[in-house]
């Protein structure tokens, strides 16, 4: 009986960078219980490794990732002002921010699975094959 053969993805990479996209993924959903420490230093390692990175697939779950911490952050310091007012609209906006992140981790997440990109995007000018 031998041995199964361990997961090759369709783009030739090897398990361990699927495993670092993984690990990846798990620290930005994790991150809420960190105060955000873990996102932090996920997405240290998502820019260092879109910049070598040469397959469009992982290239844009990096960019996805690091766009979703960006934005979160954006959020959370727009809607800071909102912990003046009263207690329970700073509350409920955050609760909101925490179920957005939570959604585009996972979406990003289970679609890497699939092999799939983050987002259903247009194609670009650069990837449509000539006539």
């Amino acid at each position: 009986m031998s041995l199964p053969e361990p997961f090759m993805p369709p783009s030739g990479k090897t398990s361990g960078e699927r495993l670092l996209m993984q690990v990846l993924y798990a620290l930005h959903t994790l991150a809420w219980f960190s105060v955000g420490m873990l996102a932090v230093l996920a997405l240290i390692l998502n820019y260092i490794r879109r910049v070598d990175e040469a397959d469009a697939l992982y290239q844009a779950h990096h960019r996805y990732m690091i766009a979703t911490f960006w934005w979160t952050l954006l959020w959370l310091l727009l809607l800071a002002p909102l912990w003046l007012l009263f207690i329970l609209p700073g509350w409920l906006a955050y609760f909101l921010v925490l179920l957005w992140y939570l959604y585009r981790c996972l979406r990003g997440w289970l679609r890497f699975n699939d092999g799939r990109l983050p987002q259903n995007l247009p194609p670009t000018v650069d990837s449509i094959p000539p006539p």
